[in-house]
């Protein structure tokens, strides 16, 4: 297709972006409490609010773009981000400010899966999909580390509503560009009815359970109100499984998961994505409050991180895999990872950038690298044209519970051991311990990825094989 690569670029730059808006909040956040007036348990919503709307509607959005056609949901929830972000940037009150980001989460559902879909589309039969895949894992591993170092140059720099005002011209230009470069994908398969409840209970068993995860670290894993959203969460979902394994259009046929490359992807996905976002959010942490670094320093000691990430994933990820295959690729990755998440264990109150973060960060970039090239196309590969969106979205939302789960375990797991003392020895015995989860949550990853994974067979070049509709 002409001009394949130009549309790849803008759908690459904007899952870069949505990703970015998981954690480019996170270090503006006490000038933005300090102006609105808002408390440390309200800033949480900041994150919280686009992170639960973003993971409970993914599957929803997935599927719309499959019946609606991906161009129209991608300019669709672009314009929606542009205007949320302009909410957000213009907020008054801590309230708008939250509303908005709960609309840049809806926005977000609408993209992600619409535009994954569309690069299956645009590289159908194309020997170049592997290397978009890999590009496109990238950019999600780039722009989770990339969000607070843009964050705190932007908050340093312009102030905190600039991290919302950015997005309003990205947006905007997205939305308009989608329409000169990108094909008017939409299923090909025969209009079918719409999975209502499916999308309902789904939906609302995914934000629940999102809210669950954070309202433990805040209330404790114990509390009343978490147990019982905890289990309102469990049992929504359950009501999503009985639905789909009954509708005559499921919303996630259940099938699906018997396939062996999906369920392996979104298994590699979900424990690396818990594991090392954590570590991520909690060294934004480390390096404020136990080295004393300003915002911006903070934001730039996980550059090496982004670097390299996008460097493996453009340049070898995809080389490798042609090579070698799923599994090597993967586990090559996943030793990186837990080599680099034990090398965090070193941290400490007098620790230095180059001889102490640097090591593991790239270590660790490399990795991951490799690693969301393999889960990327193993998740997506089994998927006939008519079910991209729903793969796509199924990836995107094993990404967002898995750092969700992550989050909440690991910070919660640190709090428990630092207790109420905020010096800094007891801050870095509190880190070390979410960082020693986080090692053995990659570990059973490597061991998942030498289970679950094919070896390798031939060598060949040619793209992944995709489903036929039946």
């Amino acid at each position: 297709m002409k001009g394949k690569w130009a549309a790849f670029s803008l759908l690459v730059t904007t899952q870069f972006v949505l990703i970015l808006d998981l954690t480019i909040v996170s270090i503006a956040m006490p000038p933005m409490g300090a102006e609105l007036g808002m408390t440390q348990q309200d800033l949480s919503w900041t994150t919280t609010a686009y992170s639960l709307v973003f993971g409970g509607l993914l599957l929803l959005g997935g599927r719309l773009s499959d019946y609606l056609g991906r161009r129209r949901v991608f300019v669709a929830g672009m314009l929606l981000f542009a205007a949320a972000s302009l909410v957000g940037g213009l907020a008054g009150s801590g309230e708008v400010l939250i509303a908005g980001r709960a609309a840049q989460g809806l926005a977000a559902a609408l993209v992600a899966p619409a535009a994954l879909s569309l690069v299956m589309t645009i590289f159908k039969d194309d020997p170049a999909l592997t290397k978009a895949l890999g590009l496109w894992g990238a950019a999600g591993g780039v722009g989770a580390s990339t969000g607070v170092v843009l964050g705190g140059v932007l908050t340093d720099g312009l102030g905190w509503r600039s991290v919302f005002l950015v997005n309003v011209p990205v947006g905007l230009a997205a939305g308009a560009l989608a329409i000169a470069l990108l094909p008017a994908a939409r299923s090909a398969a025969p209009a079918r009815g719409f999975d209502l409840a499916g999308a309902i209970t789904s939906t609302g068993g995914l934000a629940l359970l999102t809210y669950a995860l954070v309202d433990a670290t805040e209330q404790g894993w114990t509390s009343p109100r978490t147990l019982l959203t905890l289990a309102a969460a469990l049992a929504s979902l359950a009501a999503f499984l009985l639905i789909e394994r009954r509708s005559a259009h499921p919303l996630v046929p259940l099938d699906v998961f018997r396939r062996r490359l999906v369920r392996a992807g979104n298994v590699l996905i979900f424990l690396v994505a818990a594991a090392m976002q954590a570590v991520f959010f909690l060294l934004t942490l480390y390096t404020q409050l136990v080295l004393g670094y300003t915002a911006t320093e903070s934001g730039l000691s996980l550059v090496a991180v982004s670097v390299t990430i996008a460097l493996t994933a453009s340049l070898l990820g995809g080389r490798v895999l042609a090579a070698r295959g799923l599994r090597f690729t993967a586990v090559a990755g996943l030793t990186a990872i837990t080599a680099g998440s034990a090398l965090y264990l070193r941290i400490d109150v007098d620790s230095t950038f180059l001889t102490t973060l640097l090591p593991p960060e790239l270590l660790t970039g490399f990795g991951f690298g490799l690693l969301v090239v393999a889960a990327t196309v193993a998740a997506t590969s089994e998927a006939s044209p008519s079910e991209s969106g729903m793969v796509s979205g199924l990836f995107n939302v094993t990404q967002q519970v898995g750092i969700s789960l992550g989050i909440a375990v690991q910070v919660s797991i640190a709090a428990g051991v630092t207790g109420a003392s905020t010096a800094p020895e007891a801050l870095v015995s509190g880190y070390r311990a979410a960082f020693w989860l986080a090692t053995a949550i990659v570990a059973s990853g490597l061991v998942a990825a030498l289970t679950l994974l094919p070896g390798r067979t031939s060598r060949t070049n040619s793209p992944p094989k995709v489903r036929e509709p039946v």
